[in-house]
């Protein structure tokens, strides 16, 4: 039997259990609180990440493709950063299509993002005024606006984390 030190297992799959080699092609998900310190899913296969989530009931998620080390001394020698691949590979669910994530304006959705009901309840309790539907819409650009400039304040001080602060009043 092999010592855990002459192991050819870099980790086990999160689904099936099978072992993962060291410098084999596996997958993570691309949801952040599966792939955190503390979870840690690895998948050995499509079909393995595929039977992930049913159960971690993600809205949008994607198989992120990587590749193990090749050894254990090169995977205690690199450090997190290292780890991160420099372009995600994103593999929509239920198909072997390869995507790659980008954050372009073209890709930003356009969806409203105000509650037109409660917009609504909120003028006629206020003012007993009716209102018209494009109003969400040019809300909901106003919303993006105060974000954009937000995000631009947080960025700006370092932060990953969009703060009240950040919105200018």
């Amino acid at each position: 039997m092999l010592s855990s030190s002459d192991s050819k297992e870099w980790k086990k799959c999160s689904t099936c259990k099978k072992p993962i080699a060291f410098g084999q092609k596996y997958y993570i998900c691309s949801v952040s609180t599966c792939n955190g310190l503390r979870t840690g899913y690895s998948f050995c296969s499509m079909t393995c990440f595929e039977a992930h989530l049913p159960g971690a009931r993600h809205r949008d998620a994607g198989a992120i493709e990587k590749i193990a080390p090749h050894t254990r001394s090169e995977m205690l020698e690199q450090t997190p950063e290292e780890r991160a691949p420099e372009k995600r590979k994103v593999i929509a669910p239920g198909s072997l299509t390869l995507q790659t994530r980008t954050s372009s304006a073209a890709a930003l959705p356009k969806d409203i993002l105000i509650v037109a009901s409660k917009l609504k309840d909120y003028i006629r309790a206020k003012s007993e005024m009716n209102t018209s539907g494009a109003v969400v819409d040019v809300l909901s650009d106003f919303v993006r606006a105060r974000c954009d400039e937000a995000i631009e304040a947080a960025r700006l001080e370092g932060r990953k984390t969009v703060l009240d602060r950040d919105f200018k009043k």
